[in-house]
């Protein structure tokens, strides 16, 4: 297995917009301009490890890996098939860093009968070991799409517990990222439910609390993406590091032709130390 000679990990979450409607051809072409840019994006964003959210076709995390190839960027990549719909979670992540056991937790769709389960892996690089957690959760502002999100909150929140309280796994570090769909300071219960027994530091709230990542077509902006980790055994976490990365900036574009580019999401991307 190749080496890893940082001191520090960057690790990034990204929603593609790989979402399509009844009819039309599903995701994202692998010739389309769409999966040029966003190729283009990562290769900018350069983390080490990233978690991506609605991939579309199932095989287009490949295609990214393969483009990725033109910019110098060597990377592996984990997905498995999400039961019920065409929108997927995968991890993207470099050599030496080992990523392994790719398994769903049972249930996470909640009482979204067609809904998204979330996608766990193991990783261990130098010094670190953590549970990674990818999760793309019921979208939707209506009280009855925050009652299906309680739902898929409080399996993933039992997973996370149970897992904390498991021989073997009880000091391993817990990230959990992705697009929750929901709003700090507005979605309480969902939040409440997702991190248990104040297990879940959720620093995209804190930190993050004045950015947006999720671009709507009005215009407005807010921050839907989620970033957590657990608050015992993730002291690895560099705090304050955690920030929203401006893709749209340094592809030199607007926000709105971003959208239509490239992303309605923008990605967010947090350092871990190795040492």
């Amino acid at each position: 297995m190749a080496e890893f000679n940082h001191s520090i990990m960057q690790v990034a979450v990204w929603n593609l917009a790989g979402f399509t409607l009844p009819g039309k051809p599903v995701g994202i072409s692998a010739r389309s301009k769409k999966a040029e840019r966003q190729a283009e994006g990562l290769a900018l964003l350069d983390a080490e490890f990233v978690t991506l959210v609605e991939v579309s076709p199932f095989n287009y995390i490949e295609t990214l890996v393969e483009k990725l190839k033109k910019y110098g960027l060597d990377y592996n990549h984990t997905i498995l098939k999400q039961p019920h719909g065409n929108i997927h979670i995968g991890f993207l992540h470099k050599p030496g860093i080992d990523v392994t056991n790719p398994r769903f937790i049972a249930g996470s769709e909640g009482d979204y009968a067609k809904g998204r389960q979330a996608l766990v892996v193991d990783v261990k690089v130098a010094k670190l070991t953590a549970t990674v957690i990818g999760v793309h959760l019921k979208s939707g502002r209506d009280r009855d799409e925050q009652k299906m999100r309680d739902s898929q909150c409080k399996a993933i929140g039992d997973f996370i517990a149970t897992l904390q309280d498991t021989p073997g796994t009880k000091r391993r570090a817990v990230f959990l990222m992705g697009d929750f769909n929901m709003i700090p300071g507005q979605d309480v219960s969902n939040f409440h439910h997702l991190g248990g027994d104040d297990v879940m530091d959720f620093v995209s709230s804190w930190d993050l609390q004045d950015r947006f990542s999720h671009i709507l077509e009005k215009g407005r902006a807010n921050l839907l993406d989620g970033f957590a980790v657990s608050r015992k055994f993730s002291t690895d976490y560099i705090k304050g590091s955690l920030r929203l990365f401006p893709m749209h900036w340094t592809m030199d574009i607007g926000r709105e032709a971003f959208r239509k580019e490239v992303s309605d999401h923008l990605p967010f991307v947090a350092s871990f130390k190795l040492y």
